[in-house]
């Protein structure tokens, strides 16, 4: 059995797709972009800016599952251009403990949603 995730405090989807989707005690979040939650628009500034608001959107999922960061077990990182995986990892960094943190593949991709330069996805572990 399946349970769907939804919360305002996130973009919602824009396709065929969930938020979140919870099966037993696995939660999968769908990739998030540095959409406003509020206003559906893409933030347009640093990759910086853009990484944290992508991190505030997936907070906010595993928030209204009832989990969050400590709960992730796995995450993918898509990104535009390698080259600024570093300024990502900083900000990616300070929403987890270095000794807890998750299993991690990053991989560089030709284009992501609305051509932003960074999207993440999770997995987490609910008790």
């Amino acid at each position: 059995m399946k349970t769907i995730i939804k919360t305002a405090s996130a973009p919602a989807p824009i396709g065929p797709y969930n938020q979140a989707v919870r099966a037993g005690q696995t939660l999968y979040v769908s990739g998030q972009i540095a959409l406003d939650p509020k206003t559906g628009e893409l933030l347009e500034g640093s990759i910086e800016e853009e990484t944290e608001l992508v991190m505030k959107n997936l907070q906010a999922v595993l928030n209204a599952a009832g989990a969050d960061f400590s709960n992730v077990v796995k995450s993918s990182i898509f990104v535009a251009d390698m080259g600024q995986f570093s300024r990502i990892n900083e900000i990616y960094g300070r929403y987890f403990e270095a000794e807890t943190a998750p299993a991690r593949e990053t991989v560089e991709v030709a284009n992501l949603p609305k051509y932003v330069n960074v999207e993440i996805s999770v997995i987490a572990v609910l008790a």
